[in-house]
């Protein structure tokens, strides 16, 4: 079917239902709102569901835009940060999937570019998965960039351009503001306990916060339009080409493919919590 637009919010009811009367596929995208440096707080929820947009091109998938308040770290000592706890989270984002899954999105896919994103995304699909006996999917943006895609990153500079080239596709260029005041070499003020925060996976070791604003981030300069111009450009391509790299049909297909493997796992094992709740088979 011909869509108007794939981001579910913005869709007739009636389009959605015709939708789902072809196929299953929702992308989640979960955001924070948190001091971003030069640019605007909403900046790891914009870039979250550029990604989900364009990933939803390349597998026929929807979108489901609009959560950009979750756990958001270290970055709470910044007054515009929205800090919600990691288990209120989990438990909102649970309640979302169950209504996706009532719907009819039965191959779900959460995306994060922020990164304490996982201690809220994969607690949250693991229990689904025993409640339900459905597999969905979180996929940590940040990892798929550091494993896939070191060879495309010049310089620091092409992170940023990943920002701007975001709220490019978003339609909200604007937003990003001229400025060349965020742009410094100085260590993070935390910095002397980086070997307890390499403990464990991101921000998931121990607790602590920022104490300057300059912690989280320094940010390239955009002195002009021109500059922004040229950093959307630069990161639009980028995004095109980490999505092509994720081979979303190759993703979709597998989800497919591993609820089929369960419920025969599940079939010969009745003790298992999904084997109980396979209603949604």
């Amino acid at each position: 079917m011909k869509l108007r637009t794939r981001f579910l919010p913005k869709m007739l009811n009636s389009e959605a239902e015709e939708y789902l009367s072809q196929n299953d596929i929702i992308i989640v995208p979960v955001g924070t709102v948190e001091m971003h440096g030069g640019f605007p707080l909403d900046s790891e929820t914009v870039i979250s569901e550029a990604y989900a947009l364009k990933m939803a091109e390349a597998c026929d998938g929807l979108v489901l835009s609009g959560l950009p308040y979750f756990y958001a770290g270290a970055t709470a000592s910044g007054r515009g940060t929205v800090q919600v706890s990691i288990r209120q989270g989990i438990d909102y984002l649970s309640a979302i999937a169950h209504s996706l899954l009532r719907q009819g999105f039965k191959r779900q896919i959460y995306v994060s570019f922020h990164g304490p994103a996982h201690m809220t995304c994969s607690p949250m699909v693991r229990d689904f998965f025993d409640e339900t006996g459905v597999p969905i999917l979180y996929m940590d943006l940040t990892m798929q960039m550091t494993r896939s895609a070191t060879d495309l990153f010049q310089s620091l500079d092409s992170f940023h351009a990943i920002t701007v080239g975001a709220y490019k596709m978003l339609g909200r260029l604007q937003d990003v503001p001229l400025t060349s005041a965020y742009t410094h070499q100085e260590p993070q003020t935390c910095a002397p306990f980086n070997d307890l925060f390499g403990l464990a996976y991101q921000s998931a070791a121990i607790g602590y916060c920022f104490a300057d604003p300059k912690d989280h981030m320094s940010t390239t300069a955009v002195p002009d339009e021109a500059a922004r111009d040229r950093l959307a450009a630069e990161g639009e391509a980028l995004i095109e080409e980490l999505v092509k790299r994720m081979d979303m049909p190759h993703v979709v297909s597998q989800m497919q493919k591993l609820k089929a493997y369960n419920d025969a796992v599940a079939a010969e094992r009745p003790w298992m919590p999904s084997a109980s709740s396979g209603k949604h088979s």
